[in-house]
């Protein structure tokens, strides 16, 4: 286990998530300043693999997938929170990046080393004798996920529908 937990309050909105005035910088632009206003050294100290751990209404605000979008872009292996905003919420999925709602996310430390595995919807916390258990995602949307999301999930599914005619 070498990821790292990062933490967030509640109500942390897509503005937040995907800076307006970075938008026109493409996704490598706008991914440098994720999280900046809450968590300035997100963006800078984020690694492939780490797990953002959030409270209440995660992803709140405008419809702009680029909040997901970015935080995929940083590499996150998922996000958990106590609740999601729906449109951020479906946002991730269709782009490939596990969502998890996590009641127990307030137990997480900051920066506390952790392996997220989505197949058993947990996370395990280094030090901490069970892990914490989120609501297990949908089979079908496990496999929208490990196929990379909505878009290459349907060619997937296309093509292979398309081999057996």
């Amino acid at each position: 286990m070498s990821a790292r937990a990062w933490l967030v309050g509640d109500d942390i909105n897509t503005d937040v998530l995907a800076p307006g005035k970075y938008m026109r910088g493409g996704i490598v632009e706008l991914a440098k300043h994720t999280l900046e206003a809450v968590r300035p050294d997100f963006a800078g100290g984020v690694r492939p693999g780490d797990v953002l751990v959030a409270g209440r209404n995660f992803g709140a605000g405008s419809s702009r997938e680029q909040a997901a979008e970015a935080l995929k872009h940083l590499g996150l292996a998922a996000v958990l929170a106590k609740s999601f905003a729906g449109i951020f919420y479906r946002n991730a999925i269709n782009l490939g990046l596990p969502v998890l709602v996590c009641a127990d996310a307030g137990e997480v430390a900051d920066g506390a080393v952790v392996r997220f595995d989505l197949e058993a919807a947990t996370l395990e916390v280094k030090g901490r004798d069970a892990p914490i258990a989120c609501e297990p995602m949908p089979d079908f949307l496990r496999a929208m996920i490990a196929d990379g999301g909505l878009v290459p999930h349907l060619e997937k599914r296309f093509t292979a529908e398309g081999a057996a005619s």
